[in-house]
């Protein structure tokens, strides 16, 4: 499994026969690129009527339900031993709970076109970290100038030349945290499930699942139940649950299977794009000249970081 893969789940820990479905690999792409690239904008319309952490209960359960359902048609089961889901508990925080809050609660303060480019920013905190916790990931001057090129990109989004100015800082350390909390998720389970036996399916039932519990605890605690439910934003979190949760992981589950995880993670560089054209044409939202130039250089950095990287 490679550190720095654009899955939200527990990969498989085997490798798949790869195989073809009824329905091209490419509309499957473009399909996955659309609902991951608008899952800010759906993010950003559910917290215009819920509570951040409801945006993401929400989204986890609906999400959880896909997977569910897909479990029962193929007769999976739930994966079994205790260090196993002690594993995917954790997993479960990092990969889903943790960067799906720090998004919804960024996008109370800043644009979605700004939160959809910081996640482009993970297949660089990942080559960072997996060259220190991943022995085999070897540094090259490749990958190390497209590190540097892409925190460039990252500077210039955010407008460092003009001392960040009328940038929330706070959204956006969250959006970047949540960046980072992906590839910290990653290592985590390439050190620690790689190699349990159970399949995909299997080990991302369970890691929603857990999600979704650790969300319905903490909730609670921090917010109070909505004397409204405004059907819209309603709507946006079924989406983005149903859709960017549930449907997009089993989409790239079989994009994985059918060409294999190198092409699949190539969805990574289109959802920046997706994100702010979808916030700019629907959302109203402004876009200064810095923000494409900065994200077109984010993911040309992040595009050097992956090359020769070890899948």
């Amino acid at each position: 499994m490679s550190a720095v893969a654009p899955s939200r789940t527990v990969t498989p820990t085997d490798p798949s026969p790869r195989r073809r479905t009824a329905l091209d690999w490419r509309i499957r792409f473009g399909v996955l690129s659309l609902i991951w690239g608008f899952s800010f904008l759906l993010i950003k319309v559910g917290t215009e009527g819920y509570a951040p952490f409801q945006v993401t209960l929400g989204r986890l359960v609906f999400g959880t339900a896909v997977l569910a359902l897909a479990m029962a048609v193929k007769r999976e089961r739930l994966p079994r031993g205790a260090r196993t889901w002690g594993h995917v508990t954790v997993a479960a925080l990092l990969l889903n709970a943790l960067p799906f809050s720090l998004f919804a609660y960024s996008e109370l303060t800043i644009p979605s076109t700004l939160a959809g480019i910081c996640n482009a920013t993970s297949p660089l905190w990942g080559m960072a970290l997996s060259l220190v916790a991943l022995s085999e990931d070897r540094p090259t001057r490749r990958r190390v100038a497209g590190l540097g090129l892409g925190f460039l990109g990252v500077l210039t989004v955010l407008g460092a030349w003009q001392g960040f100015h009328g940038l929330d800082a706070t959204g956006t350390a969250m959006a970047l945290l949540a960046s980072l909390s992906y590839p910290i998720g990653w290592i985590y389970v390439r050190r620690t499930l790689v190699g349990s036996g159970h399949s995909h399916l299997s080990m991302t039932g369970a890691q929603l699942l857990l999600a979704t519990v650790q969300l319905a605890f903490v909730t609670p605690l921090f917010t109070s139940v909505p004397s409204r439910f405004p059907l819209v934003p309603l709507l946006a979190v079924a989406a983005l649950g149903t859709l960017g949760t549930g449907l997009a992981v089993l989409i790239q589950y079989g994009l994985v299977a059918e060409v294999g995880p190198t092409t699949a993670q190539m969805v990574t560089y289109f959802i920046p794009v997706i994100a702010t054209a979808a916030g700019v044409a629907i959302l109203g939202e402004s876009l200064t000249w810095s923000t494409p130039v900065g994200a077109v250089v984010v993911l040309l950095g992040a595009a050097l970081t992956q090359a020769g990287a070890r899948r």
